[in-house]
């Protein structure tokens, strides 16, 4: 049986995404001259950079490997699940596919990861607003990266990075053609967002709405799972 030791330095001192050192060095800088013009503002600063450090962590993740594992792509809180047409401009066809949508705070780490392995078969950027991500509409009006997933066994899934009211840049380091393994890293938004994951017909989500989701860990959905929805409750 494998095994992994997780010490406290992977707690205190998470890896960082690449794109993180450089805002850490800015935050770390400003600090500095705060803390030389008047120490409360210094201690501010040293808050708001230890906020960024952690907010461009990227700690490993053990994702599922079984075949048929639909994996959530984002830490956050499963805000909406449903059946919605996904994009049009992945051209999967106007007919309501099942949705689950993972917002993204500002405090969770905010690498995203692949849910599901296959070949990329299409990757489309559309600009748009900056409206809350927590909203329905902001997957129709928002700025996007969307990527359609196909599986080996010929199965269509779609993940779509969606900007947030303060997200300002999206990130995606796969392209067309390319293939993905289950819960491998692609890309990130920062700062806030939401990604949401569109199912092939008569796959049911395994998570219920308000659920805490982890990304590259918590199973979303599984293929081969015949069981109905799953509902929660706060207990």
């Amino acid at each position: 049986m494998q095994s992994t030791e997780i010490g406290w330095r992977d707690y205190l001192l998470p890896p960082l995404h690449p794109e993180g050192p450089g805002f850490v060095a800015v935050f770390a800088i400003v600090s500095l001259v705060l803390w030389r013009i008047w120490t409360p503002l210094g201690l501010i600063g040293l808050a708001l950079t230890i906020w960024c450090f952690y907010f461009f962590r990227d700690p490993d993740r053990i994702t599922p490997v079984r075949p048929g594992l639909v994996v959530s792509p984002a830490d956050g809180v499963v805000q909406l699940i449903g059946p919605v047409a996904p994009p049009v401009e992945l051209g999967m066809g106007t007919e309501p596919l099942l949705r689950v949508s993972v917002f993204m705070s500002v405090f969770d780490c905010h690498v995203n990861r692949a849910p599901i392995a296959g070949a990329i078969i299409k990757d489309e950027y559309t600009p748009g607003k900056f409206i809350n991500a927590t909203l329905d509409k902001a997957s129709e009006d928002n700025e996007r990266q969307s990527l359609v997933i196909r599986t080996a066994d010929g199965k269509d899934f779609a993940v779509v990075q969606i900007a947030g009211l303060v997200a300002r840049r999206i990130r995606c380091d796969v392209r067309e053609g390319q293939h993905v393994l289950t819960g491998q890293r692609f890309g990130m938004i920062r700062f806030g967002s939401r990604l949401d994951v569109y199912l092939p017909k008569g796959v049911v989500p395994l998570v219920a709405l308000g659920q805490k989701a982890v990304a590259g860990e918590t199973v979303l959905a599984d293929i081969t799972a015949t069981e109905g929805p799953r509902v929660g409750e706060v207990r």
